[in-house]
């Protein structure tokens, strides 16, 4: 006898009259009445954000929808000049440049403000915890998540607002905290002030909201997903695909 099949999932499912996502009529109890942003967390999560981790959640997304002519941008613009038929292709272009770089800071501050955290207790000590990292950081020649910007040299200005938003929604927990805490102390170790950049800090917020540290990289992604579809766009109002690939061709030098 034939062993029986199952592949469960509590995420969605459909009938020929039903829709089913997290448990709920898609049509009747979602649509219309439940936004983009907390959907994503529910999905995740599998349980309802409350309105205060909505906003903090959605000021992420906005933070990082966007940077200008980032190379995830160009990437996707280069690919859809390439392959005008394919608007997936392009999207997933820009979406694979995502990494230590670009995006990535997200859950590498957050995966390494959550190490710091392991074993901390209820009430740590932030900067001596902060002094302690960058000290190390610093004999070991590697960079500390989130500090530092290639553009902002004194602040980002996505920084301080999204700890005054995760403030007034009572959501500025341990992980901002200790981030903080960071631009607080490194001037004494680096002997020079780095602002706290903007991924960082949402890699830090994402983490208080108790997100899997894992999937941190995944929200930077579905952000910029936004923002690609944008730059497309505006590909295809006023290109610069063109422009961008025969700028580097003209001026491309062959050493044999």
């Amino acid at each position: 006898m034939a062993e029986e099949l199952s592949f469960p999932t509590g995420i969605g499912t459909s009938t020929p009259d039903t829709i089913s996502l997290l448990g709920q009529d898609l049509a009747a109890d979602l649509m219309g009445q439940v936004g983009f942003g907390e959907l994503a967390f529910w999905l995740v999560t599998r349980r309802r954000p409350t309105s205060s981790e909505v906003r903090v959640f959605e000021a992420v997304l906005v933070a990082l929808a966007d940077h200008g002519f980032t190379p995830t941008a160009i990437a996707a613009r280069l690919t859809y000049l390439s392959a005008p038929e394919s608007i997936q292709g392009a999207l997933a272009a820009g979406l694979l440049g995502g990494g230590s770089r670009f995006l990535g800071v997200t859950e590498d501050c957050g995966r390494f403000l959550a190490s710091l955290l392991e074993g901390a207790g209820d009430e740590p000590d932030y900067d001596a915890i902060a002094l302690e990292a960058v000290r190390q950081a610093k004999a070991e020649r590697r960079f500390v998540p989130g500090l530092g910007h290639p553009v902002h040299k004194e602040e980002d200005p996505r920084t301080p607002v999204l700890i005054r938003i995760a403030s007034e929604e009572g959501l500025r927990g341990p992980h901002l905290q200790l981030f903080e805490a960071i631009g607080r102390v490194h001037p004494d170790v680096l002997g020079r002030r780095l602002p706290l950049n903007g991924a960082g800090v949402c890699g830090a917020a994402l983490a208080d909201l108790g997100l899997p540290i894992d999937l941190l990289r995944g929200f930077a992604l579905l952000a910029r997903a936004a923002g690609l579809l944008g730059h497309l766009a505006e590909e295809r109002r006023r290109p610069l695909g063109m422009e961008i690939y025969r700028t580097v061709d003209r001026n491309a030098v062959y050493e044999p």
